[in-house]
């Protein structure tokens, strides 16, 4: 490790490049052959939405930071989480663009948005009477969802919609106890819902959120940072969630046709707690049916990739042989199969499907009217839409919105971004609407008119 702003001179870095070790390796690893383009995969024209629009977009997003603390011990750190979910008018965006230029103070009332804060323990800081740093981590995560209240008529918790899916989470394969670092116990088990106690002679407290596993990623000492990261994905899917679950609870699934939601990052889960997306899938496919009875329409989620490998993929792909030429027409899409992933993004020889056990969403690549490239996913709402093997898009009747929502809120500010998402990460970056709460509001708006 090198000390504080030392970097690498040119010497080493030359040492490097020139050493016969690294040229071997390099040797060794696989090339792709570059591709015909013009033959495999071809985009399509997107097809055109001729029915009425959402009226409202919920975007959620959310940021982290770790922050050093002075409690005596060396290293001591804390980390600050915040998950923003941000309501979007979009009636009243329509109705301000007819009379432009629009009233700055007017086109603020547009957005209303809310957050879930907490700060959790990191290395050398130990709560109340616990043994470590890591059980007073296993708490505090359990209490922030037990204390975070996103209705509140219901006052039902986000630990409700949790546990919920937590009874999804198969048995078959019991996990190691969550002391066996800090005591060395040896039991293994299901995690319950709830507070329980471990098996063993010593009745340790268990609490249900310790299935997400999060705190085998905790480290005693140093940065946190993954841990933190798979806490907060946790919370930005399990929101979106019970939203859905709070609507229905309300008997309003019927009116969540006039919404759509917007989420920072593929529609999956990733690190330990990825479990929770074959849980989240089956829950999407139970409520969309209700919606789809109800009203003949689909749940409309739209997930968000602003970097990685895939958007790297698609600037590279839209590049046509000749200079200065796009392969991507304005308002083209491509959904990414099975094998075109493995082939052409991250090389697989693998027979199970790409993502099984951490998407609940398949990506697709479309460039909108304005040129922007976006790489975004879409969940899998049935059985049959639960497929990587084809593009056939009649499989997703939510496509056609989808393009038309993706045109229409594409944001000039940043490189290939929507607007929704930017709104969603300024809120969770700086959460100064900490009163606000987006389903009463919510609720309040789509009890209005029919």
């Amino acid at each position: 490790m090198p000390y504080e702003n030392e970097f690498a001179g040119y010497r080493s870095l030359q040492r490097l490049a020139d050493s016969e070790r690294v040229k071997q390796l390099l040797s060794r690893s696989r090339v792709q052959a570059t591709p015909d383009r013009s033959a495999t995969n071809p985009p399509k024209a997107a097809p055109t939405f001729s029915g009425t629009m959402p009226e409202f977009v919920v975007a959620i997003d959310g940021s982290q930071a770790e922050v050093d603390v002075k409690n005596g011990y060396p290293g001591a750190k804390v980390g600050y989480l915040s998950v923003a979910s941000v309501l979007l008018d979009l009636a009243a965006i329509d109705a301000l663009d007819e009379q432009r230029p629009a009233d700055p103070a007017e086109f603020r009332k547009t957005e209303q948005a809310a957050t879930i804060d907490a700060a959790l323990p990191g290395s050398n800081v130990v709560t109340r009477t616990h043994a470590s740093a890591r059980v007073a981590f296993r708490e505090e995560v359990y209490d922030v969802l037990h204390n975070s209240i996103v209705d509140v008529e219901d006052r039902t918790p986000l630990l409700d919609t949790y546990e919920a899916l937590l009874a999804l989470k198969p048995t078959a394969r019991e996990q190691a106890c969550p002391y066996r670092e800090d005591s060395g116990c040896s039991e293994h088990f299901s995690v319950p819902a709830g507070l329980t106690s471990c098996p063993c002679s010593e009745h340790r407290p268990i609490w249900s959120t310790d299935a997400l596993r999060s705190h085998e990623s905790f480290r005693d000492s140093g940065t946190n940072g993954e841990a933190y990261g798979e806490v907060m994905q946790v919370w930005e899917r399990v929101l979106l969630i019970h939203l859905l679950r709070a609507f229905e609870r309300r008997n309003l699934l019927g009116r969540v046709h006039r919404l759509a939601f917007f989420l920072d990052g593929p529609l999956a889960l990733f690190g330990h707690p990825a479990w929770l997306s074959a849980a989240i899938s089956s829950e999407l496919k139970r409520l969309n049916a209700k919606v789809r009875a109800s009203t003949g329409q689909d749940i409309i989620i739209i997930g968000i990739e602003k970097s990685g490998q895939f958007v790297a993929h698609f600037e590279e792909l839209d590049q046509a042989e000749a200079p200065g030429s796009v392969r991507f027409n304005a308002r083209d899409y491509l959904l990414l199969t099975d094998s075109y992933i493995k082939e052409r993004v991250i090389f697989s020889n693998s027979q199970k499907r790409y993502g099984l056990d951490t998407y609940f969403g398949r990506k697709l690549f479309y460039k909108t009217q304005s040129g922007a490239r976006i790489v975004a996913s879409i969940p899998f709402l049935d059985d049959q839409q639960d497929t990587l093997a084809t593009n056939d898009s009649s499989l997703y009747p939510v496509l056609p919105v989808t393009f038309a929502l993706l045109d229409k809120l594409v944001c000039s500010r940043f490189p290939n971004a929507m607007a929704p998402i930017v709104s969603a990460h300024a809120q969770a970056a700086i959460p100064l609407t900490l009163g606000a709460k987006v389903l009463e509001q919510l609720a309040k708006a789509l009890m209005r008119g029919t």
